[in-house]
Parts: C-alpha cells; structure tokens; sequence
C-alpha cells in the first residue's frame, strides 16, 4: 500500500517526501557503487516524490556516464539520499530513495519489506547474484 514517507540528510539541510510501497517490495544491488554505499532503496515515479527542502544543497554523482542514473548527495554531510534516473528497461523514469534516509518507516515495516537483488555488477539486473550474505 502506498504511504507517505519523509527524509532527510544526516544534517537537515535536504529534507524530501515521498509515495511508496515498502510492502511490496525494495531494492538491493551488488554493482560497485551500490556495495560501497551499502544501498538499499524503494522506487517511485517522479510525480510521486517531492524535493521539499535543499535543492541549493544538493551535490549530483553520475556513475558510468551514459547511463542515465544521477545519485543525489547533500553537499554538506554528504549523504546519499537518493538516485533519479530513465531507463526503458526499469519502466522508464524514476526515484530510487535510500531507505536508510526514511524517518517515519517503522522497524516493523522495514523487517517485513521484501528485497529484491539486483546482479548490477554483471550487468544482469533483472536477475539477483549468486550470493548476497556479504552486501
């Protein structure tokens, strides 16, 4: 079901809102970025997601250029809060929001969230890795 959740950056200077469901599902990847960053993000359209506070304080990551997806970080604690992109395989545009960065999901609602792995560091993303234990 979806619910309105709010984030921030560990200093308060971005704050944003956003329509997702936790219950149905969440993302985890193995690609480099993702495994250093220790990702773990839900998706949403970008009509369902609003910068409410900080667009001056955002710093912007493209990894692997070319490949339309652009992290968004707070320029002053350097938080990864959460990643815009287009892809046609991924359904065309969207918001991938760092669950970590949620204030108001509950233990409970996180406990219960599935995942599901993405084999980003062979380029398989429709398919999870062989192992995840370690990510």
């Amino acid at each position: 079901m979806q619910k309105t959740y709010h984030g921030s950056c560990h200093c308060g200077a971005v704050r944003f809102a956003a329509e997702l469901d936790l219950a149905a599902r969440t993302i985890r990847c193995n690609c480099s970025d993702c495994r250093k960053l220790r990702n773990w993000s839900a998706r949403t359209t970008p009509e369902q997601f609003r910068l409410e506070k900080g667009a001056l304080d955002l710093g912007s990551y493209v990894f692997a250029e070319g490949s339309g997806i652009d992290h968004a970080f707070c320029r002053h604690c350097g938080l990864t809060l959460f990643v815009r992109g287009d892809i046609a395989e991924l359904g065309g545009a969207f918001v991938s929001v760092m669950v970590s960065v949620l204030e108001d999901a509950t233990e409970a609602e996180l406990i219960a969230s599935p995942i599901t792995w993405c084999d980003g560091l062979h380029n398989n993303w429709w398919n999870p890795p062989a192992e995840v234990r370690h990510l």
